[in-house]
C-alpha cells in the first residue's frame, strides 16, 4: 500500500500575498509525482517544500488563468535544462494544447523536455495506471475548467488465519487469491470470496474555480479529502456568481452532500484578510473542514 502524501505549493487566488502563492497542488503516489495546477512561482514552493522538480511526472491543468498556469513555462524549462530523462504527461482542458503551445513559442526552452500533452474533452477516466485511476470532470467557470480525482483501486486482502485453514501457503497460490482467482489445495477447491475482503482505495479530489455543477459533485463523492475551492462568503454570493466562484457555505454543503470526509478550503479571495471567517462559514455545514495553507501537507 503506497503513501498518497498531499502538500500544498499555493493556495491563493488572483492575487498573490506575503503568505500565499498561486495555486499548486503537489501529490506523491508511489512512483507517480503529480501536479496539480501550476501557478506563478511553483518553483520556489517546491524548493521551499522540498520537493524535487526532477521527480514530477505528470502535470494536470485545471484551467488556464494565469493564477493556475503561469508557472508551467518555468518549471519545464528548468526540467529541461536539469536534463529530466522522462516525459512529462500534461493534461488540460479542452483547447490546452493550442495554449500550450503558444507558451513554448515564446519559451523555446521549453522543447528541451520530452513532453505528451492530452486534452480533457469530456468527464470520465482520462488515465488507468496499475494501481490508480485518474478522472476529470468539467466544472462551470468563465472559461473551459476541469477538476480531478485520483483514486486508489480496490483491492483483495487475505484473511491469513482464514488461508492457513483452508490449506493455503506463502507462494502462488495466494497471489492467485489475491488477484479474486479460486485454487485448490490438498485437494479441494478454495474460493478467493471466501478468505478475502475487499478494500476500498483511496481517493483524492481537487475542485477549482467553479460554481456548484454535477462536476464538482460527482468529483466529490465518497472522497477521503477534498480540496475545494471557498472564494467568498456567502453574504457575497453576488460576487461569486459575477466571477464563477463558491462561497464557503456552498463548498462545505457540496462535500457534505456529496459525503467528502475531509475538507480542505483553498483560493480565498483577498477581500478577507483573515480566512477563519470563511472557515467559520464552512464549519456550520461539515464536521471536518479545515482551510488551506502554503505547504500544509498530509496523507490521505
Amino acid at each position: 500500500m503506497s503513501t498518497m502524501k498531499v502538500t500544498f505549493l499555493g493556495t491563493t487566488c488572483m492575487q498573490p500575498t506575503k503568505e500565499r502563492n498561486h495555486s499548486g497542488i503537489h501529490v506523491s503516489f508511489g512512483s507517480e509525482n503529480l501536479l496539480f495546477d501550476c501557478g506563478e512561482g511553483i518553483q520556489r514552493q517546491m524548493k521551499i517544500a522540498g520537493l524535487k522538480r526532477s521527480k514530477i511526472t505528470r502535470i494536470f491543468i485545471s484551467h488556464w488563468h494565469g493564477d493556475h498556469a503561469l508557472g508551467l513555462a518555468g518549471l519545464i524549462s528548468t526540467m529541461a535544462a536539469d536534463q529530466v530523462g522522462h516525459t512529462l504527461d500534461i493534461y488540460g482542458p479542452k483547447g490546452s494544447r493550442k495554449k500550450f503551445n503558444h507558451f513554448k513559442k515564446a519559451f523555446p526552452s521549453m522543447n528541451g523536455l520530452p513532453h505528451k500533452l492530452h486534452e480533457v474533452s469530456a468527464g470520465g477516466v482520462i488515465l488507468e495506471g496499475k494501481d490508480f485511476i485518474v478522472t476529470a470532470e468539467p466544472l462551470s467557470h468563465s472559461v473551459d475548467c476541469v477538476g480531478f480525482s485520483l483514486k486508489e483501486k480496490d483491492r483483495l486482502k487475505i484473511d491469513m488465519k482464514k488461508a492457513k485453514k483452508a490449506g493455503l501457503v506463502q507462494g502462488p497460490m495466494l497471489a492467485e487469491i489475491q488477484a479474486g482467482k479460486n485454487v485448490r489445495a490438498s485437494g479441494k477447491l478454495v474460493k478467493s470470496k471466501n478468505v478475502t475482503s475487499l478494500v476500498v482505495g483511496r481517493k483524492f479530489a481537487y475542485v477549482p474555480d467553479t460554481r456548484p455543477c454535477a462536476g464538482a459533485r460527482s468529483l466529490a463523492k465518497n472522497c477521503d479529502a477534498l480540496i475545494i475551492e471557498s472564494t467568498f462568503l456567502f453574504e457575497d454570493k453576488k460576487l461569486a456568481v459575477k466571477y464563477d466562484h463558491m462561497t464557503a457555505k456552498e463548498s462545505a454543503e457540496l462535500a457534505t452532500k456529496a459525503g467528502a470526509l475531509q475538507v480542505y478550503l483553498t483560493h480565498p479571495s483577498i477581500r478577507y484578510r483573515d480566512v477563519s471567517v470563511l472557515l467559520k462559514e464552512a464549519k456550520k455545514y461539515h464536521k471536518k473542514v479545515k482551510f488551506a495553507e502554503d505547504f500544509m501537507s498530509f496523507e490521505v
